[in-house]
């Protein structure tokens, strides 16, 4: 059981790119924290496991087979989720307005973590159109629907909440081969501080967690070579001497969310590994 500021329960939260990787452990730590966890993801076979996995160690979840790029699609499982919460018995934030439960009935979700994403590699000469295209509204349109479908149910439920987007370390690093997936992912960074000034005064809480190397199915894309090429020199660059897992991440998405971050706004969190350590 989670200390009182990690307790979330009585809270609804939906999680994109549940399937595996950091939104599988990220839906995990949630529902363990006493969360309703509503898992989203194109794979369902993925989700289903995620679910079942948060089911046998007695948390609640619900699954919404999905594509995030699709609005009208995030639009209506936010809108289902939000729908069946139930009546909060604790605060969304300690920054939100005083009542923060519905007793009229009103549509609340407390907590967004749009962890969803792909990764694609190429030089900025050799980019194609489609590229761009896909990893952009994967990366970047996908949050910003999750983003503003979580927003639009928080502010009109007046219970304030805590968003949480997934961006990245290329952001602090670059690299060859990163132009579309660090593009996307600086779009995240842009969209989180702008967001957050803007939904600050009804109690929204609105931050980034940019992780360093994730061993995920997502990195394990790499042929075996590579891969231990790639890992190799993350462990080499990293003062911790590792490369970092899901639930590294997942627990940096629980602080974000629960009320141990209620003054935490606009903020970008780096769970690297020390791997980059911008001011």
């Amino acid at each position: 059981m989670p200390v009182k500021a990690y307790d979330l329960t009585g809270r609804t939260a939906f999680v994109t790119g549940a399937a595996s990787g950091i939104g599988r452990a990220t839906a995990l730590l949630l529902a363990q924290a006493g969360a309703t966890v509503h898992c989203a993801d194109r794979d369902e076979q993925g989700l289903h496991e995620t679910a079942t996995l948060i089911k046998t160690t007695g948390g609640t979840t619900h699954t919404h087979s999905l594509d995030v790029s699709d609005k009208a699609q995030i639009d209506q499982a936010v809108t289902a989720a939000a729908e069946t919460a139930p009546e909060a018995t604790t605060p969304a934030s300690t920054s939100a307005p005083a009542s923060t439960s519905t007793p009229d009935g009103r549509p609340r979700l407390d907590i967004m973590a749009a962890v969803a994403g792909v990764m694609h590699n190429s030089s900025v000469l050799e980019t194609r159109d489609e590229d761009l295209d896909r990893v952009l509204n994967i990366n970047f349109k996908g949050v910003l629907y999750a983003c503003q479908a979580a927003a639009r149910t928080m502010i009109e439920a007046g219970s304030g909440g805590s968003i949480i987007t997934m961006a990245s370390g290329a952001v602090d690093t670059g690299g060859p081969g990163l132009l579309c997936y660090g593009a996307s992912k600086a779009a995240v960074v842009q969209l989180t501080k702008t967001l957050a000034t803007e939904v600050g005064p009804h109690g929204i809480r609105v931050n980034a967690v940019a992780p360093g190397w994730i061993r995920t199915p997502m990195t394990d894309r790499h042929d075996t070579e590579a891969q231990a090429h790639t890992e190799g020199l993350m462990v080499r660059m990293s003062p911790l001497g590792r490369v970092g897992e899901p639930d590294d991440i997942a627990h940096a998405v629980l602080h974000l969310a629960s009320d141990a971050a209620s003054f935490t706004t606009g903020q970008i969190l780096r769970p690297n590994g020390g791997v980059a350590m911008p001011w």
